[in-house]
């Protein structure tokens, strides 16, 4: 018997799907190719989280935020991380201003660029582990301290950060902690022929695209709190545990490949993340609960930053994406308890 469906929500979940169709349209008038780096942005927004995109530059990572920041009518603002960058060119300080009336002088508290709803952190880790960390606290709690006073920021609050992964010299890995705050870590590949061709067409005939405003602050925080409904049956839950486990070395779960090359697996926000970007992708598909192969779709992106090689697989130059392929398909969908 098929289960009935709150016409509300099923109304909510049509417009949501109509609304992602449109902003994703809106953001492909501007960058070619890459489908699945602009899907995956639009999920971590969509599922309040953040998205760490690695790519060698020129691929267009810069272009798609400020695209994004127009086709969603955001505050948009853009940190450039250098070595020299502080703390408080992020979120802001004190600063003495004079009243014109009175002539009397206080401390005011100037607003750094962090105070924006699409923050853009280009090459992240070229600053210094002290100002990377000025970042942790407005990502996961969405609010900014300074001194005895706590700013809440405005939401939606997303933060995309980019990091190029060939030139090493004068950058400053991220830190486990912080890479943990990421939702999902993104690649973005080289263009193929033809996506070369439509983009040289596109940029060097004076060619503008022209980005409409489709979707506002209020109708992404409503989004989010949709997503949080979709239903995760406790065996595919159970999938999404025994996966995620299964990148821990020396564990119950763990199969031939985690023990030989992983150093550390991922952590409880690999699960979290994993599911959520599941309930985003069964929305997509117009369904009202997760599949196994909604799990499969976004287990990378979700896990591939979280789990860390030990020295025989970084020595053998093994990619993090073929063990967790590996891990994803040593582990049965079924459990034997619930087989």
């Amino acid at each position: 018997m098929a289960t009935k469906i709150d016409p509300a929500v099923e109304k909510l979940t049509k417009e949501f799907r109509k609304k992602f169709d449109d902003v994703r349209s809106e953001v492909e008038k501007a960058i070619v190719g890459h489908k699945d780096i602009i899907e995956g942005v639009l999920t971590c927004l969509f599922v309040s989280g953040h998205a760490l995109i690695e790519g060698v530059p020129g691929l267009g990572k810069t272009y798609l935020i400020r695209t994004l920041s127009e086709a969603l009518s955001l505050d948009f603002s853009r940190i450039q991380f250098t070595p020299d960058l502080m703390p408080a060119d992020i979120i802001g300080t004190k600063m003495i201003v004079e009243d014109k009336t009175t002539g009397a002088r206080e401390f005011k508290f100037q607003r750094g660029p962090i105070f924006a709803q699409l923050v853009l952190a280009d090459e992240i880790n070229r600053a210094t582990p002290k100002t990377q960390s000025a970042m942790l606290e407005a990502m996961q709690e969405h609010s900014v301290t300074v001194g005895d006073t706590t700013y809440k920021l405005k939401e939606p609050f997303f933060v995309m950060a980019t990091q190029n992964p060939i030139e090493q010299e004068g950058t400053y890995p991220l830190p486990e902690a912080q890479m943990d705050r990421f939702f999902y870590k993104l690649v973005v590949r080289y263009s193929n022929k033809d996506e070369l061709a439509e983009i040289l067409n596109r940029t060097t005939t004076g060619y503008k695209p022209d980005i409409k405003g489709v979707m506002s602050g209020e109708e992404i925080v409503k989004a989010q709190h949709l997503i949080k409904r979709i239903i995760v049956a406790p065996h595919v839950q159970d999938y999404i545990i025994r996966a995620t486990l299964a990148t821990h070395p020396g564990g119950q779960y763990a199969v031939e490949v985690t023990n030989k090359y992983v150093r550390w697996g991922s952590s409880p926000r690999g699960a979290q993340a994993v599911t959520l970007g599941a309930k985003v992708q069964a929305l997509l598909d117009g369904r009202y609960s997760v599949s196994f192969s909604d799990v499969e779709k976004v287990y990378l992106p979700c896990v591939r930053h979280r789990t860390l090689l030990n020295f025989e697989g970084q020595a053998e130059g093994i990619d993090v994406d073929d063990v967790l392929g590996e891990i994803l398909k040593a582990t049965p969908t079924m459990s034997e308890a619930a087989a």
